[in-house]
């Protein structure tokens, strides 16, 4: 049993994507009751089930930052429990290609950041020793991260559901929560379609919704989570053969998004994306896909709308790469020249859950908040899979203290 929290009732989790199942699975195997509350009918449906596969070693992160400390640590864990599990787990590596001279300055920034966060074997490459390990790919300098991977998140997921229940916890799909109240005494009724749960401690880990059932529980109405879909075009077996490592440009600080980049996947294709369009829905997965609900809260929304003015010229070129698929190749083709519409088709679209500062900020760092006896993940984009597991050790750390009020 983990010490301070009490086994009167189990402790309730809002979400089944991974970085909710890793915090069940880490109270679960230390003997905590454990019911996990998910709305859709099967776990990673969303950003766990949409992301690009990638395990990240590091590189990006401001050092002291939770990304890059959780990242780090998370890496590891991740590592031995694939190990553990026979779960795949490919060390392609990955380059991040500075396009023209002005990019080596931003590059050098990634290259000290690497080295503060003890991301092993970062090292600069010329463009000589760029187009040796790569020939089909151009720059003028990169940075080679060896331990950069990809994985299968889904099927991580799944074997972490199957942990929660092997230890005596639950896992029930199809389980919206539709209202939560905390209670006087101590506790959190969490009330669904079928019947109410009476918690011990709640974790919400809702992604896409975590802003709204933090509302429910009292939080403050910010961050906002605002939603971006990012867009993929699938490289045709042809073209994704020319590239073995993981290719990203160097990207916009202004931004927590790393660009259009190629990713191979653990199935042996090769994905180019995403982009960033704010989605008319939570779930926008299609430009189709269109929420009056959605589209009122934004209206109504003034961290949008400073959010908006801060980007919007930003935001129509990405609209106009949603739009265009000659648009979009066009910034890939900065490091890959020979694409080719022909090389591209379709992929499936993700849905970040992106925070959002009252004053329009886009919130870069992962960010957890605390009321009463409900901890919010209100901030955990990408490398939230990544950091998963040392994300639910330091959440369920903070489980073992007497709560008090938000922090």
């Amino acid at each position: 049993m983990v010490a301070g929290v009490s086994d009167a009732a189990p402790v309730g989790i809002i979400g089944a994507g991974i970085v909710g199942l890793a915090v069940a699975r880490q109270l679960a195997t230390a003997g905590v009751p454990v019911v996990v509350l998910e709305k859709e009918p099967a776990v990673a449906a969303h950003q766990t089930g949409h992301n690009s596969g990638v395990v990240h070693a590091g590189i990006y992160y401001a050092p002291g930052s939770a990304k890059a400390k959780m990242t780090r640590h998370g890496v590891g864990l991740l590592r031995d429990y694939c190990a553990a599990k026979g779960l795949i787990w490919d060390e392609r590596g990955k380059l991040v290609v500075a396009r023209d001279e002005g990019e080596t300055v931003k590059l050098r920034e990634l290259e000290r950041r690497s080295t503060i966060n003890g991301v092993p074997g970062v090292r600069w490459l010329t463009a000589g020793e760029l187009s040796e390990l790569e020939p089909d790919v151009a720059g003028v300098a990169a940075l080679l991260s060896p331990t950069t991977a990809i994985v299968d998140y889904p099927a991580i997921a799944r074997s972490f559901a199957d942990d929660v229940v092997a230890a005596g916890g639950q896992v029930l799909t199809s389980t919206p929560v539709t209202a939560l109240r905390l209670i006087g005494s101590g506790g959190v009724e969490a009330v669904t379609p079928a019947r109410s749960f009476r918690l011990s401690r709640l974790v919400n880990c809702g992604g896409l919704q975590a802003d709204l059932l933090a509302a429910m529980a009292g939080g403050a109405a910010a961050p906002e989570i605002v939603p971006f879909r990012g867009e993929y075009l699938r490289l045709r077996p042809v073209a994704a053969g020319r590239v073995r490592h993981l290719i990203y440009p160097v990207p916009d600080p202004r931004y927590p998004f790393l660009g259009v980049h190629l990713t191979p996947r653990v199935d042996g294709s090769s994905d180019l994306g995403p982009n960033a369009v704010l989605a008319l829905a939570r779930e926008g997965y299609r430009r189709t896909d269109v929420s009056a609900r959605e589209l009122a809260r934004l209206a109504r929304s003034g961290a949008f709308w400073r959010l908006a003015r801060q980007h919007w010229m930003t935001g129509v070129r990405e609209y106009r790469g949603s739009f265009f698929r000659r648009a979009y190749l066009a910034e890939a083709r900065t490091y890959l020249p020979w694409l080719t519409l022909g090389d591209v088709t379709s992929a499936p679209a993700g849905v970040r859950a992106q925070a959002v500062d009252a004053d329009g900020a886009l919130v870069d760092d992962f960010r957890i908040q605390r009321v009463g006896d409900v901890t919010s993940v209100r901030n955990a984009p990408s490398p939230a899979a990544t950091a998963s597991m040392a994300i639910a050790e330091h959440i369920v750390a903070e489980l073992t203290l007497p709560l008090g009020p938000e922090r």
